[in-house]
C-alpha cells in the first residue's frame, strides 16, 4: 500500500475462503468521492454504463460465495480511474466515454494523473497481486477471474452477445469456460466479444495472472441480464457450475499436454 491510497480504493471480501478463484471487479462502483467529486457529469451519466459495470459486482459476490472464494473490488467509478487500465493509458482516465464528454478528465496535468493513480490504482493492485501471492505461498493454486458488464447498446448498435469470455496470453481456462457455458447455459457465449486483449481489457490479467503462469479469465455478462439483485442471484447460480466445470476441463487439457 502507499500512504496515498483513498479509503475506496478497495476492499476485500471473503479473505479467509479456501476457493482456488481469486474474484476480480474493478469497475464494481459509481461513487464519486472527494477530492474528485462528479467531474462535471450530470446524475444519469454517473448511473449509467460509462461510469461502472451495473450488476457486476452483486454477481461477483454470488460467484465468490458459491465458489468459496476471495472477491476484491474498487471503491470509485472507472471514470476517475479505470483500473483495469495501466498508468500511461488515455483510457485510465478517460476524457470521453462512449458517446459522453467527461470533463473533470479533460488536459489533467502530469500531478493530478499521479495523484489518481497513486491514490486508487496502486493499492488496489497491490492488494490483488499480495493476494495472490498469499495463496501461492499457501498452495491454494490460484486462479484469477475478473467479472464486468456490457451495455446491450453501444454507440447506437445493438449486442447479441449475452456472455463474453476473454483471454490474455493464455487462453485455455476461457476455451473451457466457453465449451461449459455452451453445454451448461441458453447464453449467447462468444470467445472475445464484445471485447479482447487487443481493445486493451486484459491489463488486470496481463499484470497479475500472466507472469505467474496462473489460469485466468474475464467475464463480460450483458447488464440488462443482471440487472436486479434477484437476476445477479440466478447469473450467479447459473454461472458457478460453469467455472468449477471449466477448471477441471482445463484441468484434464493441460494434464493432456
Amino acid at each position: 500500500m502507499t500512504g496515498h491510497a483513498h479509503p475506496l480504493a478497495v476492499a476485500i471480501e471473503n479473505r479467509d475462503a479456501a476457493g482456488r478463484c481469486v474474484i476480480v471487479c474493478e469497475h464494481a462502483s459509481n461513487a464519486f468521492p472527494e477530492p474528485w467529486g462528479a467531474l462535471g457529469l450530470s446524475d444519469a451519466q454517473r448511473a449509467a454504463h460509462i461510469a461502472w459495470d451495473p450488476g457486476a459486482l452483486g454477481l461477483a459476490r454470488g460467484l465468490a460465495e458459491r465458489l468459496g472464494s476471495v472477491l476484491i473490488h474498487a471503491g470509485a467509478s472507472r471514470l476517475i480511474y479505470d483500473l483495469n487500465r495501466p498508468p500511461q493509458s488515455r483510457g485510465a482516465m478517460a476524457e470521453r466515454s462512449e458517446i459522453h464528454d467527461i470533463p473533470g478528465n479533460r488536459a489533467l496535468a502530469p500531478e493530478t494523473r499521479l495523484m489518481r493513480t497513486e491514490a486508487l490504482y496502486v493499492p488496489f493492485h497491490a492488494t490483488v497481486r499480495a493476494e495472490i501471492a498469499r495463496r501461492l505461498a499457501l498452495g491454494l493454486d490460484p486462479v484469477l477471474v475478473t467479472v464486468h458488464s456490457f451495455t446491450p447498446v453501444y454507440a447506437g448498435k445493438p449486442r447479441a452477445v449475452e456472455l463474453g469470455v476473454i483471454h490474455d496470453a493464455d487462453p485455455t481456462l476461457a476455451r473451457a469456460v466457453l465449451a461449459e457455458a455452451e453445454a451448461r447455459t441458453p447464453l449467447v457465449t462468444r470467445l472475445n466479444e464484445p471485447y479482447s486483449a487487443a481493445d486493451e481489457v486484459t491489463h488486470t490479467l496481463a499484470l497479475h495472472a500472466t507472469p505467474m503462469g496462473i489460469a485466468n479469465v474475464m467475464l463480460e455478462l450483458r447488464n440488462d441480464l443482471i440487472a436486479t439483485p434477484e437476476a445477479q442471484v440466478e447469473m450467479a447460480d447459473r454461472l458457478a457450475p460453469v467455472l468449477e466445470g471449466a477448471l477441471a476441463r482445463a484441468a484434464n487439457v493441460e494434464g493432456a499436454a
